[in-house]
């Protein structure tokens, strides 16, 4: 349990792990009984899904396509292999929960480099620190104090096929350490691991309006967090880590020799099994089981299946139907507007079904770039309930290691 010094850092950890209606150890075996009403997808290591950088975070989390730069490789790493910069790297940092604590954040670091006129390797960090947190035993002495955390490390390889197409393959470990091997609910815990991987796909091509200006369409999609499944304690359930398909096209013109302006449109579904409605018996209201002991699904399919099988499954196993499917996808628009190359004003909306979580929240941000290095900001604007990122400024450094190099032989 947690000290009487400790709950009010323990609510808000509580609050975190709750946050983007995703819960911690308990993944799809979460059910709902509440027929096609609220019926919100859960996996653990809901961190991965959280925008690291502040110029997708500035445009409502839309990045698959938007032009790339050092933090493409959350977004799409295959939007690398077009990127004009031989290498380059960036850090973020965002302040989670701001008005309740001021020790957790999340923090995001990556980088690429050009191997070729086609290829391109990167790599990034992304590290969720949750502040400290006092544990007591049951008679109310303290065992210790504990900074629970987690943190993902990977990297990844595109290259460009054609002019126009490019594609990406990235390697992920996953480490999560969120009780630091305390006991809950009498069984020992220990650090969720797991592996996964990437696939992405770009397009990209220069078009020419009506008014004959210079366009650039492009369209991305990405398969991300293909893996293994994770578990914090000894038994044999494991949860889902959040698989997750995102794509969407963008259109980026110049309007003149100054000015540029860039439409993002972003889809996202998790590839995890929708929670089935189990049946209630009549009388008692509590679910009913078979002589096996396994709980009896009234609507929708079994969670308890493979990686690949549940990725599969998750297009048809809403147990509300087509209806609840499409309430799966969440879409993000986003704006970015660019003078001279220097100064960028951004833009952006996110949409969640009021059924599957019900985030929604407006973004703003701003960018300069000056030389060697630019800095990115965002701030983000909740419309129906709380979020952890609101009144927080978030920020991103980034680094033109092109420009650095130029400017040492001046």
């Amino acid at each position: 349990m947690i000290s009487v010094t400790g709950r009010f850092r323990w609510l808000s950890f509580c609050i975190v792990l709750l946050t983007g209606n995703q819960l911690f150890a308990q993944g799809t075996q979460t059910s709902s009984i509440l027929g096609n009403k609220l019926n919100t997808i859960t996996t653990a290591v809901p961190f991965l899904m959280v925008a690291p950088d502040s110029r997708a975070g500035a445009m409502g989390d839309a990045g698959v396509s938007s032009t790339p730069d050092a933090n493409s490789q959350h977004w799409n790493p295959a939007k690398f292999a077009f990127i004009d910069k031989d290498m380059g790297f960036s850090v973020s940092y965002s302040p989670w929960l701001k008005a309740l604590v001021n020790d957790i954040n999340l923090a995001y670091v990556t980088g690429y480099k050009r191997i070729d006129e086609m290829s391109t390797v990167s790599a990034s960090l992304l590290y969720f620190s949750l502040g400290d947190i006092t544990f007591t035993n049951d008679i109310g002495v303290e065992t210790g104090n504990y900074r629970p955390n987690e943190f993902s490390i990977d990297a990844a390889y595109s290259r460009k096929f054609t002019d126009n197409f490019s594609m990406a393959v990235s390697g992920r470990y996953i480490y999560s350490n969120l009780t630091q091997g305390q006991y809950v609910s009498g069984q020992e815990t220990h650090a969720g691991q797991s592996v996964a991987t990437d696939v992405a796909f770009y397009y990209q091509k220069t078009v020419k309006m009506r008014n004959r200006q210079k366009a650039i369409y492009a369209f991305g999609v990405n398969v991300s967090n293909i893996g293994a499944k994770i578990s914090y304690t000894s038994s044999t359930e494991k949860d889902f880590i959040p698989t997750n398909l995102r794509l969407g096209p963008s259109l980026t013109m110049d309007l003149d020799d100054y000015n540029r302006i860039s439409f993002m449109l972003d889809f996202n579904k998790l590839l995890v099994p929708s929670p089935p409605i189990y049946k209630l018996n009549d009388t008692t209201g509590l679910p009913v089981r078979d002589p096996n002991g396994d709980l009896i699904i009234a609507k929708g399919k079994d969670p308890n299946v493979g990686i690949v099988k549940g990725m599969l499954q998750s297009f048809g196993d809403a147990p509300g139907g087509t209806d609840e499917e499409l309430r799966e996808i969440n879409y993000s628009v986003g704006v970015e507007y660019w003078y001279d190359k220097q100064f960028a004003v951004r833009g952006g909306y996110f949409h969640e079904n009021k059924y599957k979580g019900n985030r929604k929240f407006f973004t703003l941000g701003a960018g300069l770039k000056y030389n060697v290095f630019g800095l990115d900001f965002a701030y983000l604007i909740p419309v129906e309930q709380r979020n952890p990122l609101e009144n927080t400024i978030r920020f991103s450094l980034l680094f033109d290691m092109d420009a650095f190099n130029k400017q040492n032989e001046k």
